[in-house]
């Protein structure tokens, strides 16, 4: 026998008691609920399947049985302010259990009457600014890569109303935005900003830096694509599926900026060389917009045809570049045996002969430069 504060427990790797076998158990609360001054409709379980829950001595959600995890809701209808007895029970075969009383407590249009306030005020703006974000961490995992909870409502309502509209993300990881992002002048990625964020973020919302991040994975479109890497081997596939596109919706090492820029005079001197010696690839980057800015140059490798299936394209390096309007600055890469050499069958560091193609490039996707690189 013991209180619990609130019934929303998770038991993976032990059980409700010292004693108590982790996959073999029933538990039993009971207690009393107390409508909130805006009264409860719904009351129910989140939970792995194998629960009864009693309101009043009434059955109101027989689930007797194991499943899978599922929220179950019973109208009950509480009046403001009303006390009424609660039993929940609750079986285990196997262990791993989620587990959590819910209940709706009376504000059908709370979130609703949040956006409309949002729409309201971007009408009377000239920029509206979103910022959304997800929840993840340790046993957090994301099931769905969309922004969670009414999130793409608000974007979406917000966007309708025709005033500009930027979306701030937070976060560490991808998310989808096949509903809204094309309904949107702009999207920025904060990731986890730190204390000097808001900061940051202004200095880039107003224009007074150049962005120049570039992501560090693949962004899909659709949950269905993954896992979806820029740097797969050739599996003889096609890229696409029947209902969906291969590609992903941002690339690795994709990133814009408020200027552009361009690639020229690519040259590999020598194009031919031993196993152990080395290539520099030159090339040139000018700024060819009205504004400062830099540039992530990322260098990429293939190896045309190895003795063992290789990545059908590999980031070998990058640099960052900063170029005032109409600048332009030769760079180059060195290319040696480290960025040549792979483990072949036996496990063992090789650099085989061979042509290598010399990719130069925004991100993975948006290659400028190339040229053959052989290897005797």
């Amino acid at each position: 026998m013991r209180t619990d504060a609130r019934v929303e427990f998770e038991w993976s790797f032990n059980s409700p008691g010292r004693d108590i076998p982790i996959d073999w158990y029933s538990v039993r609360w009971t207690g009393r609920i107390t409508a909130p001054r805006t009264g409860t409709r719904r009351l129910g379980v989140e939970g792995n399947d194998g629960y009864r829950l009693y309101v009043d001595g009434r059955l109101v959600i027989d689930n007797w049985k194991k499943q899978s995890f599922r929220a179950s809701l019973a109208e009950v209808r509480f009046a403001p302010g009303s006390t009424h007895d609660i039993r929940l029970e609750y079986f285990e075969t196997t262990g791993n259990v989620k587990l959590k009383l819910i209940w709706d407590a009376g504000i059908l249009s709370d979130w609703r009457a949040k956006i409309d306030s949002a729409a309201a005020t971007a009408r009377r703006s000239s920029v509206a600014i979103v910022v959304a974000g997800v929840e993840e961490g340790e046993f957090r995992d994301r099931a769905k890569l969309s922004l969670p909870g009414h999130q793409e409502e608000l974007i979406e309502r917000v966007a309708a109303t025709g005033t500009p509209t930027i979306v701030v993300l937070i976060g560490g990881s991808a998310v989808t935005s096949g509903k809204w992002i094309d309904r949107v002048r702009g999207l920025l990625t904060a990731w986890y900003p730190g204390e000097e964020g808001g900061s940051a973020l202004a200095d880039v919302l107003f224009g007074d830096v150049s962005p120049a991040g570039r992501l560090p994975m693949t962004w899909p479109l659709f949950e269905g694509q993954l896992p979806l890497v820029y740097n797969h081997k050739p599996t003889g596939r096609g890229d696409d599926y029947v209902d969906l596109t291969g590609q992903p919706l941002f690339p690795f090492g994709h990133g814009l900026s408020y200027t552009t820029f361009q690639y020229s005079d690519l040259v590999l001197s020598p194009n031919t060389i031993p196993a152990t010696d080395s290539v520099v690839a030159r090339f040139k980057v000018k700024n060819t917009g009205r504004r400062a800015g830099d540039e992530v140059v990322q260098l990429y490798v293939r190896d045309l045809l190895a003795s063992i299936a290789r990545p059908v394209i590999e980031l070998k390096g990058f640099q960052r570049v900063r170029l005032k309007p109409g600048e332009e600055k030769e760079m180059s890469f060195t290319i040696g045996p480290d960025l040549l050499r792979m483990l072949d069958r036996d496990m063992r560091w090789v650099v085989e002969p061979g042509t290598f193609r010399v990719l130069v490039g925004s991100s993975s996707r948006d290659i400028r430069l190339r040229g053959d690189l052989v290897v005797r």
